[in-house]
């Protein structure tokens, strides 16, 4: 085994990285002094719900287009071949779904925090369950996105590991805390700006080197490396089509529909309309980065063919291949590895700036401010930013945990899976199953959280152990003749009962998770009493099974279903029946156009609006 190869950065590459750690810092600082100032906390945590689309739809793609995505896609090619690609397929139904379903339900009630629908649907102790589980999943994936790319970094380039570590934490919490959801999603506008540029760079470079994209092509498929449609059905396959296209529907719906940094972006949004035209507008970024990413694999696999570096023992891992490769094609080209590197810390400063500011978010809105209602906007402000900088310090040391854990990429997805499911599960139960009642709810997302970490332990501890076969060891082959020789003799068995259900591919945890969730919902709610659809709040119930049973009269889809449409009116929100008890400065039942106004006059706006008072906010309800 040769020794791990370190390559070295010149003063340009470093002098690019310390530009991106700059300007960003700097884009905070500029939203810190002009605009509002970071004085309220709707203009802290909610932009003053005045972005527009582009900067919106950018944002929204950075959150989740991390450096662990950048590292681990082209190895994940380079390694498997291009099945990978076919995850494009989920993008369409994984956006399309969160643009007509969720955003409306979440835009109309004019929410702060994902987790309100939850009390406004089922009861408070849902609203903190939710929340508590949603901390717990961006506390620990935030420390696999900052440590990753460091470590990668650090082993390929001798960059300290530590260093780079500790910058990126600190700089993300600076402009952050200082400037608030207009500072992270600009900089997170720049930083998807450069994450383009620098793969982009390496993808040219490299195919030119290897003699053009036809060549690359050519190599990549006597390496058979080009993977047809794969229509194998069985869930136990870790990528085929279905596995990817339709368990990565509920990945992306997870990510997209529900996650409170996501959500939080649609609500910073000036409209309704504006919110849905940037989640169409990620899909073609989308697919542009995931054919980024396929593109980078393949130009690996020009270059290298089997013999990875990883084989040859130059790195450790998958995905410090990438970064070597990427020191190998432009090592001769100064300040082209720097930019590549500000790329990689892109996606890691762009994920856990959106973290900590989604955190601060349900933090204050949904454990503190019901708990503390007479807390003045200042005083809010203030602690919202206190709590941003100490989620900054909580996502360091889980960056020093994340250093005890093992292979990335598979990791952080699989969290967010474990995770993400059952939360994706519980607003599904509330929104299309009016009877789900919040005993049936709890009971669910416990169940679906117990299942996710049963399944997610039990296969990392089941890969970890050798695979043993009706108590005889099966030894890893490393021989190719005699791995096929060995297969012929002893087809290893499809593994039944438990062992099938560890060996679940990783990307079906989040419909497995969510699935229990709705199902164990909707079983503990018939038992326990359902709800009547009349005795819910108004617009928590998205209509699905009214609109899919069009054909049947009025009278049975009534029994059988929900049939109150969506209000068409988020701008109008004086009708509303419902309203936070605690609310001061949001979900206010006036219009937004009014808000202004009175806010430019100075006016505290506060649960009982002035442009409304026929309708008086109905308190009982809640």
């Amino acid at each position: 085994m040769g020794e791990v190869v370190q390559m070295h950065f010149s003063t340009v590459d470093y002098v690019i990285f310390v530009v991106l750690l700059v300007a960003s810092a700097g884009i905070g600082l500029y939203y810190a002094f002009s605009g509002g100032r970071q004085r309220t906390t709707q203009e802290f945590l909610l932009a003053d719900r005045s972005m527009r689309c582009l900067p919106v739809s950018l944002s929204l793609l950075a959150t989740f287009q991390s450096a662990v995505a950048i590292l681990g896609a082209p190895s994940e090619i380079y390694t498997y071949g291009t099945q990978y690609w076919f995850l494009g397929c989920s993008y369409f139904l994984g956006l399309l779904i969160p643009a007509h379903i969720f955003i409306p339900v979440f835009y109309r009630l004019r929410l702060s925090s994902a987790y309100e629908y939850l009390e406004l649907r089922f009861s408070k102790s849902v609203r903190i369950c939710g929340t508590v589980t949603f901390i717990f999943q961006m506390v620990i994936y935030m420390g696999v996105v900052l440590y990753a790319p460091a470590l990668a970094l650090n082993a390929v380039t001798g960059f300290d590991l530590w260093g780079a570590v500790l910058a990126m934490g600190l700089v993300s919490t600076l402009y952050t805390a200082l400037g608030g959801l207009k500072a992270v999603i600009w900089t997170d506008v720049f930083q998807t700006i450069v994450m383009f540029a620098g793969q982009l760079a390496v993808i040219v470079v490299g195919t030119h080197q290897a003699g053009g994209i036809a060549e690359v092509w050519r190599k990549a498929q006597n390496g058979s490396r080009i993977s047809g449609l794969d229509l194998n059905p069985d869930p136990l396959e870790r990528h085929t089509f279905w596995t990817l296209g339709v368990g990565g529907v509920f990945l992306m719906l997870a990510l997209y529909g529900v996650n409170q940094a996501q959500v939080q972006r649609y609500l910073s949004s000036r409209s309704e309309k504006e919110a849905i035209m940037s989640c169409y507008a990620v899909f073609p970024c989308q697919q542009i980065v995931l054919t980024l990413g396929c593109l980078m694999g393949l130009v690996m696999f020009a270059r290298y063919g089997e013999e990875s570096p990883l084989d040859k023992g130059y790195v450790k891992t998958n995905d410090q291949m990438v970064l070597y490769f990427v020191m190998d094609v432009l090592r001769d080209l100064p300040g082209l590895p720097g930019l590549f590197v500000a790329c990689l810390f892109s996606g890691a400063l762009s994920t856990i700036s959106s973290a900590f500011n989604s955190l601060a978010t349900v933090t204050m809105e949904d454990l503190i401010k019901p708990h503390v209602p007479a807390m003045t906007e200042a005083r809010a402000t203030l602690l919202s930013k206190m709590l941003a900088i100490g989620y900054g310090f909580v996502c360091l040391a889980m960056a020093y945990i994340a250093s005890l854990m093992g292979s990335v990429l598979q990791a952080a997805l699989s969290i967010f899976g474990m995770v993400g499911g059952p939360l994706l599960g519980v607003f599904c139960l509330g929104m299309f199953f009016p009877w789900a009642n919040s005993t049936g709810a709890l009971v669910g997302l416990a169940s679906g959280l117990v299942m996710a970490f049963w399944i997610g332990i039990g296969s990392f501890v089941s890969r970890m152990s050798p695979s043993v076969i009706n108590g005889t060891l099966i030894p890893d082959v490393g021989n190719m003749t005699t791995a096929v020789m060995t297969t012929l003799i002893t087809t290893k068995p499809r593994p039944s009962g438990v062992q099938a259900l560890y060996s679940l591919s990783y990307m079906w945890y989040s419909a497995h998770n969510s699935t229990t969730v709705v199902v164990v919902g909707l079983l503990v709610s018939f038992l326990t009493g359902p709800w009547k659809e009349k005795d819910l709040n108004p617009g928590t119930i998205y209509p699905v099974l009214g609109n899919l049973l069009f054909f049947l009269p009025e009278r049975y889809r009534e029994k059988l279903c929900c049939v109150t449409p969506l209000e068409e009116n988020p701008k109008g929100l004086d009708h509303k029946p419902y309203q936070m008890a605690q609310k001061k400065s949001n979900g206010v039942a006036c219009t937004k156009e009014e808000d202004k106004i009175r806010e430019e006059e100075g006016e505290q706006i506060t649960a009982q609006p002035t442009c409304n008072l026929a309708h008086t906010v109905q308190e009982t309800a809640l």
